[in-house]
């Protein structure tokens, strides 16, 4: 089993400045000498350090009062969580797992040795309670491939306490900086040691061996990847390469969070693919759609694998508030119960089939299929024109779009034609926002003012379709209840609060549609 921690940290840089006298430091009663550990890490990457470059570390270290496996994900600067395993030779599957959407099918290897004397301190309150770990650590870095460099230096390690006040830690840097030391320039241990002990790229060459020169339009080529990668957006091309980026990476970023369950983790991944697929289908004109088309199929498959754990909770929630909302009087039978174990047992069938997705070598298919069209973009011609013109096109060819599945469901008589056709808007809306989103960079506050507008039409569209849904569920927990027995009164009195929710999202959508058309960019 593997358990997470929050870790709140500072790290120095001292040379040889000795740790000063940290009883001056205020709401520091005592300082408790805790000894000297010896520690003795091996750090895992993959060959071209796939998790180094996204500032995650994985070691095994032994020494200590927490030897294992510990994988730390980066949160904020000066924090990270760290998730620990037992120690064992082999890496735990419950953390090859977390790793998994940046790793991909390479394999993990030993990169970097670090053994450290760590010499602890703990700085306590007046009651003993601990405020903070202060340690220094004489490390000794190795680096395992290539020429074998090596490293020492000394810094200094302040970690907060669980459930500290982040701010004591600003008091204790004033009292060390006072002392000579600073803040390191290296966000880990591991990212220091790598810097520190890698081989220089002409020593790794042949003697008087030369790269070969790229051709003019190889040079040209990798221009346009280095604007496109680290530049600001010019061209219309590069705005949606960049919203797709963003949405590549919110799709890697999150899938160690929807493995642990993390509320909401599951929402958003399933946004970044609708995303990303509406901004295949809306921007057509930038984006080659022989290659885009299959992304988006692999995309909607992952999408509709999410919307059955997404779905399911945002229903069972639903349904639960508007139970506890009804006076008691109104509450027969064992309504509570029945939809908690409804709740509990397709949740619990959804989540063990989504782990399966992500580790499925389709869907890393998919992410390596990312990859590729950002490294290598499908661009057509119009992707080199000029953003304002080519986005706010296609914004507005969305919104004409929306426009007559809007219409056409307000014509309709109310019923199941009417809530088909307005599930249909609401999909529209969905791209149509997303499509403004991509451009809002480009096109500034029109396409700012039309993600709101369109966002609060997508709303009142949403709740539409979640009363559909809603009296949906409750006919058939309803129609299980009576074969049981049991009084379905209550199942019938939430019907109707869900039709009467429904009647007003209907009434509140022609004032929605009609500030849409306001904000639609020129």
């Amino acid at each position: 089993m593997a358990d997470t921690k929050r870790e709140i940290e500072r790290k120095y840089e001292c040379g040889d400045t000795a740790l000063p006298d940290l009883t001056g430091v205020p709401g520091v009663a005592s300082v408790r000498d805790k000894g000297v550990s010896h520690l003795d890490a091996t750090y895992y990457d993959t060959a071209d350090e796939r998790l180094a470059a996204a500032s995650l570390t994985l070691r095994r270290r032994t020494g200590g009062s927490d030897a294992g496996w510990h994988l730390k994900f980066p949160v904020a600067p000066g924090v990270r969580d760290e998730i620990r395993a037992p120690l064992s030779d082999e890496l735990p599957e419950s953390l090859a797992r977390l790793v998994r959407s940046r790793v991909r099918e390479h394999a993990l290897r030993p990169v970097v040795r670090l053994r450290s004397d760590r010499d602890v301190r703990h700085l306590l309150d007046p009651d003993g309670r601990l405020l903070a770990e202060v340690s220094v650590d004489a490390v000794h870095a190795e680096r395992l491939t290539g020429d074998g460099g090596t490293a020492r230096w000394t810094e200094i390690e302040v970690e907060l306490a669980d459930g500290g006040d982040p701010a004591f830690l600003d008091r204790v840097e004033k009292k060390l900086r006072k002392a000579g030391a600073r803040p390191s320039k290296s966000a880990s241990k591991l990212a220091r040691a790598l810097a520190e002990t890698a081989p220089r790229a002409a020593a790794a060459r042949p003697e008087g061996k030369q790269p070969a020169p790229a051709t003019a339009p190889e040079a040209a080529a990798r221009r346009k990847r280095a604007t496109r990668a680290v530049g600001t957006p010019a061209t219309a091309g590069d705005h949606v390469l960049a919203y797709v980026r963003a949405q590549r990476d919110a799709l890697v970023e999150l899938d160690p969070a929807v493995r642990q369950d993390v509320p909401d983790s599951v929402h958003r991944m399933r946004v970044a693919t609708r995303r990303l697929r509406s901004t295949f289908r809306s921007y057509r004109a930038v984006l080659d759609r022989e290659v885009t088309d299959p992304i988006a199929a692999d995309l909607k498959r992952l999408a509709g694998e999410l919307g059955l754990d997404r779905d399911q909770e945002v229903l069972a929630e639903r349904l639960r508030t508007a139970l506890d909302d009804l006076p008691a009087a109104l509450v027969t039978g064992p309504v509570a119960d029945r939809l908690t174990a409804w709740s509990e047992a397709r949740h619990s069938g959804a989540r063990g089939r989504l782990t399966g997705i992500l580790d499925s070598r389709r869907h890393l298919a998919l992410l390596d299929a990312l990859d590729a069209l950002l490294a290598d973009p499908p661009l057509r011609e119009k992707a080199a024109a000029r953003p304002d013109k080519v986005l706010a096109k296609a914004v507005r060819k969305d919104i004409d779009k929306l426009s007559g599945l809007v219409t056409r469901a307000l014509d309709l008589p109310p019923g199941d034609d009417r809530d088909v056709a307005l599930h249909e808007a609401r999909k529209k809306a969905k791209r149509t926002r997303y499509a403004a989103e991509a451009a809002a960079p480009a096109l500034g506050a029109p396409a700012e003012n039309l993600v709101k507008s369109v966002k609060s039409l997508q709303s009142l569209l949403g709740d539409h379709q979640d009363s559909v849904m809603a009296r949906r569920t409750l006919r058939e927990l309803s129609a299980v209840a009576h074969a049981a027995g049991e009084n379905t009164f209550t199942y019938g009195v939430l019907y109707g609060r869900e039709e009467h929710r429904a009647q007003l999202a209907e009434a509140a959508l022609p004032e929605a549609w009609a500030s849409v058309r306001k904000d639609v960019p020129l």
